[in-house]
């Protein structure tokens, strides 16, 4: 129990320094939403700097001049108070603006890394019981040219070939304007079809580390007395492979497959951008470029939360997966 709490703990203080972190890095940005606001009223309406200023502050009612030192007590209060502040951009709710897209990008990236994981888990043992032949060659160049290829630059060859060149899937969106929203097949269909694009594009560009990661692990798995042992014993191969190599080796990927399941909430900017695809992704880049401080810190504060919350999970199963890890920790 004192393992589970202490890593609990650990979790609070890293969201609280990160929170704290992106609070004042960005308000150290150039520019801000605010004072984009009171350059377009005065270039607009011909308003004078202080007509300006008092037009934009009452608006969006923010206190002009207010200490920084202040502005983040009061952040942190609203915070415990479950308010994540409004959008300048929108005057709506940081949360429910984040909630609104977030199921969007859980669907696209959850499928995805799932898919990429299974197979590429799948494909590094092959290439582990297979290693120094051509298979092993072949797999593994396509390995490291997908782990080394940004989803984006394979997002734009994907949408330039099958969108624009053979118009086979749709260019951007996230269903199509014809179709009602609804628990339809008419509906999922459509929301399958235009995400079929962008979650290849995922797909593609992360398999790659999963099969090299779990081929290194399955080797040096492969090698251990257990597993030879094993094959002494005359068990079948198939059983020696699930029960002695695959347990045993996924098991340094499972933090890593859990702390990108908590990026997965950041979903990507430029793929959801490129397809125009409704996430959180794509919401974060554009709060960026209007300077929408109260999303910016809430876009950030659910990718924190996301990512530590899974590594404590992580860290929860992998002591339940490998009992030396929770004894080792319980008396650290």
């Amino acid at each position: 129990m004192r393992w589970i709490v202490k890593r609990a703990l650990v979790a609070v203080l890293t969201i609280y320094i990160v929170i704290t972190i992106t609070f004042f890095l960005i308000r150290l940005m150039p520019g801000s939403f605010i004072e984009q606001m009171i350059y377009y009223y005065m270039n607009t309406y011909g308003y004078s700097r202080e007509e300006a200023e008092m037009e934009v502050y009452a608006l969006y009612n923010v206190m002009p001049r207010e200490p920084v030192w202040k502005q983040y007590i009061e952040y942190m209060l609203g915070l415990l108070r479950g308010d994540w502040g409004k959008c300048y951009s929108t005057g709506a709710p940081v949360l429910s603006s984040l909630l609104y897209f977030l199921p969007w990008t859980v669907f696209l990236l959850s499928i995805s890394m799932t898919i990429s994981f299974v197979i590429g888990i799948g494909l590094g043992i092959l290439m582990a019981y297979k290693r120094g032949s051509k298979l092993d060659s072949i797999a593994s160049t396509f390995a490291s040219i997908s782990q080394a290829t940004p989803n984006f630059i394979l997002g734009l060859l994907l949408l330039y070939l099958f969108a624009y060149y053979y118009p086979i899937f749709p260019k951007r969106g996230s269903y199509s304007v014809m179709v009602t929203p609804g628990f339809t097949l008419e509906f999922i269909g459509s929301v399958l079809y235009h995400s079929f694009l962008p979650m290849m594009a995922y797909v593609i560009t992360s398999i790659g580390g999963w099969m090299l990661g779990m081929r290194g692990s399955a080797i040096r798995v492969l090698g251990e007395d257990y597993v030879m042992a094993a094959e002494a014993r005359g068990l079948k191969s198939g059983r020696i492979a699930r029960t002695y190599v695959g347990r045993n080796a996924i098991l340094p990927l499972f933090t890593s497959f859990a702390i990108s399941l908590g990026y997965m909430f950041g979903g990507s900017v430029f793929i959801e951008t490129y397809f125009a695809y409704t996430g959180i992704g794509s919401t974060i880049g554009l709060a960026l470029s209007w300077r929408d401080y109260p999303l910016i810190q809430g876009g950030f504060l659910l990718i924190t939360s996301a990512v530590v919350f899974s590594v404590f999970i992580a860290d929860i199963l992998y002591g339940v997966l490998d009992p030396r890890v929770r004894v080792g920790g319980a008396y650290a």
